[in-house]
């Protein structure tokens, strides 16, 4: 699998690494060289500096022969205009964002952009692991932003209210 990777954060330098290990053609994107440092010694894959949300950027990454990408920057608006971009532009067959607000996360999702929301799954896993409940599985950990988001926008998506 060609896969590549923007954010060379802690997830991202993991999932490359993880990747990597088991030998898949792994390209990570960072706008700052100095965060290819968290990758492990004798990481065989490809960084490029830039940020991800620029065409001429994504060509150096090898997009346009990738199977997958994944957005995982610490900023939602990056994470998601880089997934359009991969998913629309390039036509990469798997792409995932990484978004922090539960609420953006489901609107994205119904939009046909996959998403994973850390906050979420987290605050899940953290509420069965207080209540003393069986861990559930990672889809129902994702269905609860669009519990969040019903609950905020009065027991209805976003896109719903739309049409009301």
């Amino acid at each position: 699998m060609r896969l590549v990777i923007l954010g060379c954060g802690r997830v991202g330098s993991m999932l490359a690494a993880l990747m990597t290990r088991e030998g898949h053609d792994v390209t990570i994107i960072d706008t700052n060289p100095s965060a290819f440092r968290r990758l492990p010694s004798g990481f065989s894959g490809n960084t490029v500096v830039g940020t991800g949300i620029d065409q001429e950027c994504l060509q150096r990454s090898g997009i346009e022969q990738a199977d997958g990408f994944v957005a995982v920057t610490n900023g939602d608006n990056r994470n998601i205009m880089a997934a359009q971009m991969a998913r629309h532009v390039f036509h990469v067959p798997k792409v995932i964002a990484r978004i922090y607000d539960p609420i953006r996360a489901q609107a994205y999702q119904e939009l046909g952009i996959d998403t994973l929301c850390s906050t979420a799954i987290g605050s899940g896993v953290l509420q069965d692991y207080f209540l003393g409940r069986p861990f559930r599985s990672i889809e129902q950990y994702i269905g609860l932003c669009d519990l969040i988001a019903r609950s905020v926008h009065g027991g209805q998506t976003e896109r719903e209210g739309e049409g009301a």
